[in-house]
């Protein structure tokens, strides 16, 4: 039986590098044995439906292919339709009244390690702050986030792992996007 995952893409359209249609995504996807497939707007978000075995092969199968086709490389990370609506419930920015346009999610790849989480400098970026939950970080950035200096080169280099950030509103829609999807 086919689940629904969420495919999310980094570095990709942005600054006029790593162009990546999405329309031409969407093909690949559907070709590498993915339905129902849908994007969401131009920085690499992909909504598909599959079965466990070709999701367990999807960032390895479509990475290829993307360098193959594009000749770039570009880091996927997936998630489930039920981690990404977890992702909604556990904000801890949100109980704490903070503006929805200052919340940010980095989805990591893998798990951290507890050391590699502990010695993150909570005052790296001054007026941030973030909190990692599992495989997400979850970073509200009054000043926004081209003034942060908690990048994503900052914790995958700390972390071990790569990730991609995506905006509150952008998770939001995504989640809407997974239950709507077929």
């Amino acid at each position: 039986m086919p689940a629904k995952y969420l495919a999310l893409f980094r570095g990709v359209n942005v600054g006029g590098s790593n162009k990546l249609p999405m329309k031409e995504l969407a093909v690949i996807f559907t070709a590498s044995g993915c339905r129902d497939v849908q994007t969401y707007i131009q920085s690499g978000n992909v909504v598909f439906n599959a079965p466990a075995k070709i999701a367990a092969q999807a960032s390895v199968t479509i990475a290829r292919k993307v360098r193959d086709r594009f000749g770039f490389e570009v880091p996927i990370v997936m998630r489930t339709a039920e981690e990404v609506g977890a992702v909604l419930s556990a904000n801890p920015f949100l109980a704490q009244g903070a503006a929805e346009n200052t919340l940010h999610v980095s989805f990591l790849a893998d798990l951290p390690a507890p050391s590699n989480v502990q010695q993150l400098d909570p005052n790296r970026s001054v007026g941030d702050m973030f909190v990692v939950v599992g495989r997400e970080i979850y970073m509200q950035l009054p000043n926004g986030m081209a003034r942060t200096k908690l990048t994503s080169q900052y914790f995958d280099s700390r972390l071990k792992t790569v990730g991609t950030v995506r905006n509150w509103r952008t998770v939001q829609q995504l989640c809407i996007l997974m239950r709507a999807a077929p």
